[in-house]
Protein backbone atom coordinates (compact mmCIF):
# COMPACT_ATOMS: atom_id res chain seq x y z
CA UNK A 1 0.00 0.00 0.00
CA UNK A 2 1.48 3.59 -0.97
CA UNK A 3 0.84 6.14 1.11
CA UNK A 4 0.41 9.62 0.80
CA UNK A 5 2.54 12.47 2.17
CA UNK A 6 2.23 14.43 5.84
CA UNK A 7 0.61 14.09 8.85
CA UNK A 8 -1.86 10.98 8.99
CA UNK A 9 -0.74 10.09 5.56
CA UNK A 10 -4.08 8.26 3.85
CA UNK A 11 -3.52 5.12 1.12
CA UNK A 12 -3.71 6.27 -2.10
CA UNK A 13 -2.25 2.73 -4.52
CA UNK A 14 -2.11 -0.40 -3.84
CA UNK A 15 0.43 -2.45 -5.44
CA UNK A 16 1.49 -6.15 -6.12
CA UNK A 17 4.96 -6.75 -3.87
CA UNK A 18 7.91 -5.80 -5.36
CA UNK A 19 6.56 -3.76 -7.75
CA UNK A 20 8.99 -1.16 -9.29
CA UNK A 21 6.30 1.83 -9.23
CA UNK A 22 5.72 2.09 -5.95
CA UNK A 23 7.27 4.92 -3.89
CA UNK A 24 8.72 5.06 -1.00
CA UNK A 25 6.06 5.92 1.22
CA UNK A 26 4.64 2.27 1.55
CA UNK A 27 3.57 -0.53 4.39
CA UNK A 28 2.87 -4.61 3.89
CA UNK A 29 -1.12 -5.07 4.01
CA UNK A 30 -2.35 -8.41 4.01
CA UNK A 31 -4.64 -10.39 1.11
CA UNK A 32 -7.52 -9.35 2.94
CA UNK A 33 -6.99 -5.22 3.84
CA UNK A 34 -5.94 -5.48 -0.15
CA UNK A 35 -9.14 -6.56 -1.46
CA UNK A 36 -10.78 -4.30 1.43
CA UNK A 37 -8.78 -1.33 -0.13
CA UNK A 38 -9.88 -2.03 -3.56
CA UNK A 39 -12.83 -2.43 -2.49
CA UNK A 40 -13.15 0.71 -0.66
CA UNK A 41 -11.90 2.52 -4.01
CA UNK A 42 -8.15 2.54 -3.30
CA UNK A 43 -6.83 2.87 -7.10
CA UNK A 44 -4.97 0.18 -8.23
CA UNK A 45 -1.47 0.49 -9.75
CA UNK A 46 -1.54 0.39 -13.59
CA UNK A 47 1.73 -1.11 -13.43
CA UNK A 48 1.65 -4.54 -11.42
CA UNK A 49 -2.06 -4.87 -11.28
CA UNK A 50 -2.89 -6.38 -7.75
CA UNK A 51 -6.42 -6.23 -8.82
CA UNK A 52 -5.52 -8.64 -11.42
CA UNK A 53 -3.85 -10.87 -9.16
CA UNK A 54 -6.28 -10.64 -6.53
CA UNK A 55 -8.61 -12.06 -8.90
CA UNK A 56 -10.74 -8.72 -8.61
CA UNK A 57 -10.66 -8.53 -11.85
CA UNK A 58 -10.67 -11.09 -14.66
Amino acid sequence: MELSIGVGARPIEVHVGGCYAAGKRQRVITREQALAALAGGIRACIHCRPDTELGVLG
